[in-house]
């Protein structure tokens, strides 16, 4: 089997700093677990707008559709408030999404136990939380037509038309079951199938996939408003929920911050499998490019390294490796070990970002 390939787009604001570190922990995979990976690098964003006038050259994008797995930083600042639209640093990650066709976005929400009390939430509520969400990210009432700002008699009305085929929910469907049969073997799917038209259709698909082709997860169906109130009662209830585009955009944040931390969030894009069965794929971290820590050495690496923790479990098949360094990350918090955003009210000496990458490192050494 040829090297797995990854294209590491570190973009802007923090993007490197935090990269940087996903650098050292595939070194010490390498190192010492005998894993070789094919690395490259490349521009996205304002980086890529400085260099090329856009936010996302094409062949970058070519790049991108040919390697098994993209890791991407952040994007965006302050620099770049004034340009075109058309050109503005988030165009390039929406091109990465598009022209992939990244249908299934994966949401974890994990609580480790050394940051329980930073959540909102009691500690007995989130402590071990360990959920996903797969919103379908293609589709749905951000994309469906007619949309717009129209005229109406004497006012204006806007207008978003909530559209899905039974295609794409068949798809996004299966990429939750089989997430599932790698987990607790458990799917909630959310909806409104009490009020929309979309909502029945998704419930009676969903269904039909299941019944046909994973009889043995568990499935259960619920509606998304309820699915908000029981995520914030009683959030550990679930193990994989799949949703569609809206409701999965509020419900991945509703969890966010069941976790306390955004910057202990990752993420994962896929699309349909390549010729080598392996699926199309972004991680990106949840954060944002915080230009105002930029370059400071303060920036919070652990995102980043959990989001190449899900390409190891989801596009390399190494999922035993992924367990690895989560348990690392799990094993330095533990010890204190602290960046600036997860110090909190009690203050504390702030480990810097490079210092956290190499903590994480040495636990996993530890680890062997």
């Amino acid at each position: 089997m040829s090297t797995p390939s990854i294209l590491i787009l570190p973009g802007d604001g923090i993007g490197p700093e935090v990269m940087a570190e996903v650098r050292k922990i595939i070194g010490w995979l390498e190192t010492n677990r005998d894993l070789k990976f094919d690395v490259s690098e490349d521009l996205v964003g304002g980086a890529a707008y400085d260099a090329h006038g856009v936010p996302l050259h094409d062949d970058t994008m070519a790049r991108a559709q040919d390697v098994d797995a993209v890791l991407l930083g952040a994007v965006g600042g302050p620099k770049y408030d004034d340009l075109d639209f058309s050109v503005k640093p988030e165009r390039g990650l929406l091109r990465l999404r598009k022209e992939m066709d990244l249908f299934a976005n994966l949401r974890p929400a994990q609580c480790f136990d050394a940051l329980a009390d930073f959540s909102s939430l009691k500690t007995e509520i989130v402590a071990g939380l360990d959920i996903m969400i797969v919103r379908e990210l293609t589709s749905g009432v951000y994309f469906g037509e007619p949309r717009g700002i129209f005229e109406e008699g004497n006012e204006r009305v806007g207008i978003n038309t909530q559209r899905y085929t039974e295609s794409e929910i068949d798809r996004i469907a299966r990429a939750a079951f089989e997430l599932a049969r790698k987990r607790s073997g458990k799917v909630c799917s959310m909806e409104k199938a009490n009020v929309m038209e979309s909502g029945i259709l998704w419930r009676e698909v969903t269904q039909r996939v299941h019944d046909a082709d994973y009889p043995e997860i568990e499935l259960s169906h619920m509606y998304a408003d309820n699915g908000a109130m029981q995520l914030v009662r009683a959030p550990k209830q679930f193990d994989v929920i799949l949703t569609d585009n809206l409701f999965g955009d509020i419900l991945s944040d509703c969890a966010a911050m069941l976790t306390g931390s955004l910057g202990m969030l990752p993420s994962a894009s896929l699309g349909a499998p390549m010729a080598n069965g392996r699926p199309k794929a972004l991680y990106e971290p949840v954060h944002g490019s915080a230009p105002d820590i930029a370059g400071e050495g303060k920036a919070n690496p652990i995102a980043c390294i959990l989001s190449f923790a899900m390409a190891l479990r989801y596009s390399f098949d190494q999922g035993e490796e992924a367990s690895r360094i989560e348990q690392a990350i799990e094993t330095v918090l533990a010890s204190g070990a602290r960046t600036g955003d997860l110090l909190g009210a009690e203050g504390g000496s702030a480990m810097s970002t490079s210092e956290m990458g190499d903590a994480i490192a040495a636990a996993l050494t530890d680890s062997l």
